[in-house]
């Protein structure tokens, strides 16, 4: 299939690429088709049934609210006015977040009565799910309106609410939080008195100007950047604000401290200071606000500087797969009234630096007079600090990157010279091995720490395991290490724990959900092993109860393990061989027993929404969902075979339901998004396997990701023919099977650039391809709008009706590894 270009030849491709990306007519990309197009029956009525609803506990475990959001917005709705500035999406309007969801249905459950009491809220309102107070008397959300964000209150029993106050700056961090009394809310308040926003000049004061100094600053391809000095007035105008303490019982506010830039505000436990990170100048026109130069300090509430623990940079020298210097992950210690904990890298923040220890914990208790205490060295870069109702108990995970491994440590930090316990070693993606996470619950504070009773931690688990997902509950003893089963979910369904009721665990929340029933809660006896419901969700797409649903496991040539999901239509009859869709998303793994485990449950309720490819089961195909592609080797070269591997896996799955007597071999499509639509870019230039193929939000050049992609470290200069082998625009002229390609003209993802997509639509119109380009206006790297989730179903189903559906018969094409380009 494919001569073997040599390195000059690649290079060559390389600088092509970067020419086409900056020059190139839009002729024809931008042609109106008819406006929006409409899914075939079923799909229509499926989109119109109702959201799951998520459920809010109260931290009692007495009450729970039930939140039920618009599942699509209307098209109107995205847009509306937006500020693309520093990373954020800003409606200037309300000074709040761009995309908000309304709410159809605010439910307040108390537990003890089961009986529902519907909070009233004004129609269509766009509010955020509620969080309660740490007393669970009352609870909290944020009201979008037209001309402000506002701030609500509700009681816990009644379920009243009312509006707190008005002029919240939802731009950036935290808008809200509790105060730990519970009477009481911390929030970002618009200044009082502000002007109009800054207009922009017609006449420029001058050029933009950008210098480097000699440092390396490798960067990701951010979006939604800061351009200009009128941006910057218009970032700070947007999101400056004035921390202000409200009163939930009549509203009175208190300042705190002078207006500033906020990317996080922390009350500490006994609510006498608060943590916050101030957003500094300058700005960068690469980064977003989140790599912005900060401050870190703790304010008591008269507003007074009490310790200040940081200055940190502009984050542009961070090595790729590197942290920031100085302290990161403050936090206030839980079961303390203010003690700060941090953590520091010492090795410049460099992963590629030899050095015994990489991170240091540290902590330091009001008033922060003295030195901090060192509470451990990490051997790895620091992943995660949980906290335990015992105070003698810290639990630290730190992460190898280079063999995607964890540790997870026992801390005393009560006694910071204590050699700590290692808990456990494992790697970070050996599910089966996964001991769960730690059980968490809110302290009076608000604080969320790790339960622990009579010695015993609880952890929480996914119970993955060759047949798929079994949850699970199980008590850790912390001086013998030792864990016990509690609970498991049965293999008739998915059941996780959510919460305890009791502290003995005697009496527990489920989350449980079946192929034909919704997620249900449920309370859980040990001692009896009964089951009372606390919800009674119906079953919201009943329609879809015939269909079938089964997980298949499979090897590919080399051995590696590999499985997928088959969905098939509900009037299927057995022997009967249908045009088949196979969706995928490639992920790297450091060896093949970890790539081999299956990640997924055959047990979830089946239920189909958003522009999903599921949805093509309703149209008479058969879907090889989440068919897994494991790239496996070394963490800095598992890309040096990403085609070979991602092909073979390909072909495995592939020739897998076609042995199941499932599948027409001459009527198999290929669909994926994202990362997953960049396997789909690279299968088409490089086999021909499939008739078709549809690519969503994808990124196909990888020269215009030069400093590294998905898991890649490397960039384009370290390894310039790996970014040009793994490029599908490279090879373009071999993509001869029609190609769908879809994107939103508003992709704010990190390299998918909607630009990836039209100039690869060019290069395959270019070389003779038959090929389409979808862009959605307003749309982001998901489809959210009613409008756009019709269309791109209908794109979908018509590409693959027209090319596989009806496809005519054919020999099939085997796949040679000697056709690809050499490595």
């Amino acid at each position: 299939m494919f001569r073997s270009p040599g390195k000059w030849q690649l290079w060559r491709a390389v600088v092509l690429a970067l020419l086409l990306a900056g020059s190139a007519p839009k002729g024809g990309l931008w042609a109106a088709d008819g406006g929006y197009k409409k899914a075939p029956p079923p799909i229509g009525e499926l989109l119109s049934a109702p959201a799951v609803p998520s459920v809010h506990f109260n931290p009692q475990r007495d009450a729970m609210i039930i939140y039920r959001a618009e599942r699509h917005p209307p098209v109107a709705d995205l847009a509306e006015p937006a500020l693309r500035l520093a990373g954020l999406r800003i409606n200037p309007a309300n000074n709040g977040p761009h995309r908000t969801a309304r709410c159809v249905e605010l439910t307040l459950h108390p537990l003890a009565e089961g009986k529902d009491r519907p909070i009233a809220i004004p129609p269509n309102s766009r509010i955020t799910p509620p969080v309660w107070a740490p007393d669970g008397k009352q609870f909290a959300f944020l009201r979008f309106g037209s001309r402000e964000v506002e701030l609500w209150v509700g009681d816990g029993k009644r379920g009243s609410v009312r509006r707190l106050r008005g002029a919240i700056n939802a731009t950036i961090g935290e808008a809200f939080q509790w105060m730990p009394d519970s009477q009481s809310i911390i929030c970002q308040a618009i200044l009082p008195n502000r002007p109009k926003p800054p207009v922009e000049t017609r006449v420029p004061g001058g050029p933009v100007v950008q210098e480097s100094t000699g440092k390396t600053t490798p960067a990701r391809t951010f979006q939604d950047l800061l351009e200009s000095q009128h941006d910057e007035a218009l970032f700070d105008y947007y999101t400056i604000c004035q921390l202000t303490i409200v009163s939930t019982k009549n509203g009175d506010g208190k300042p705190v401290g002078a207006p500033g830039i906020f990317n996080s505000i922390d009350p500490s436990p006994n609510g006498q200071l608060v943590l916050v990170s101030r957003v500094q100048r300058p700005y960068s026109y690469q980064l977003p606000a989140t790599m912005f130069p900060r401050e870190v300090e703790v304010l008591g509430l008269d507003g007074k500087v009490a310790f200040h623990l940081a200055s940190l940079p502009l984050a542009e020298e961070i090595p790729i797969g590197g942290v920031r210097t100085g302290p990161r992950s403050y936090q206030w210690r839980p079961t303390s009234p203010a003690t700060l904990a941090w953590v520091e890298a010492l090795d410049g923040g460099d992963p590629r630096k030899k050095v015994i220890h990489r991170d240091r914990l540290l902590l330091l208790d009001a008033p922060f007079t003295g030195n901090p205490i060192e509470l451990g060295l990490l051997e790895h870069r620091f992943q995660s600090l949980t906290w335990t109702e015992r105070p003698e108990v810290a639990l630290v995970r730190e992460y190898q990157a280079s063999r995607r491994w964890n540790r997870t440590w026992l801390f005393n930090p009560n006694a910071p010279s204590e050699p700590p316990r290692l808990l456990w070693d494992v790697s970070s993606q050996d599910r089966y091995s996964d001991p769960g996470m730690p059980l968490l619950r809110s302290l009076t504070n608000g604080f969320r720490v790790a339960r622990v009773n009579d010695g015993n931690l609880f952890l929480t688990g996914s119970g993955a395991s060759p047949d798929g997902e079994r949850p699970f509950l199980d008590t850790l003893n912390l001086t013998t290490l030792r864990s016990e089963r509690l609970f498991q979910s049965d293999e008739g369904g998915h059941e996780s724990v959510v919460g305890l009721v009791k502290p003995d665990a005697s009496e527990f929340i489920t989350r449980r959900e079946a192929p034909t029933r919704p997620a249900n809660y449920f309370i859980r006896n040990l001692t009896d092993n009964s089951r009372k419901a606390l919800t009674d969700f119906p079953d919201l797409m009943p329609q879809l109860r015939g269909i079938r649903k089964q997980l298949v496991t499979y090897q590919r040539p080399d051995g590696v393990a590999l499985s997928f999901t088959l969905y098939l239509p509900a009037d299927y009859q057995p022997g009967q061989r249908l045009p088949t869709i196979l969706w995928a998303y490639p992920r790297e793994f450091n060896d093949s027993d970890t790539a081999s485990q299956v990640t997924t449950s055959a047990n979830r309720y089946t239920t189909f929404s958003g522009a999903s490819h599921l949805f093509l089961v309703t149209q008479g195909y058969a879907v090889l969902d989440n068919a897994t592609m494991p790239v496996i080797g070394d963490n800095k070269k598992a890309n040096d075979t990403f085609l070979e591997q991602v092909i073979s896996s390909a072909k495995a799955a592939v020739d897998k339901a076609v042995e199941m007597g499932i599948t027409d071999p001459n009527r198999v499509g290929v669909g994926g998004h994202s990362y997953g639509a960049f396997m789909v870019a690279n299968l088409m230039a490089h086999t021909d396997i499939f008739k078709a193929g549809v690519a969503r939000s994808g990124a196909y050049n990888r020269t215009l990701t030069p400093f590294g992609f998905q898991n890649e470290r490397r960039t384009l200069w370290e390894a310039p023919d790996i970014y040009s082998r793994m490029s599908p625009f490279m090879f373009a002229h071999r993509i001869n099977e029609p190609l769908l390609l879809i994107h939103g003209e508003a992709d704010n993802n990190p390299g998918t650039f909607p630009m990836q997509s039209e100039r690869l639509y060019q290069a395959v119109k270019g070389n003779g391809g038959t090929a389409r380009l979808v862009l959605l206006p307003y749309e982001s790297h998901s489809y959210e709008a009613r409008e756009s989730v019709e269309h791109v179903l209908w794109e979908t189903i018509h590409w693959f009706d027209k090319y596989v559906k009806r496809a005519p018969e054919a020999p099939v094409t085997t796949f040679s590894p000697n056709d690809l380009p050499p490595p």
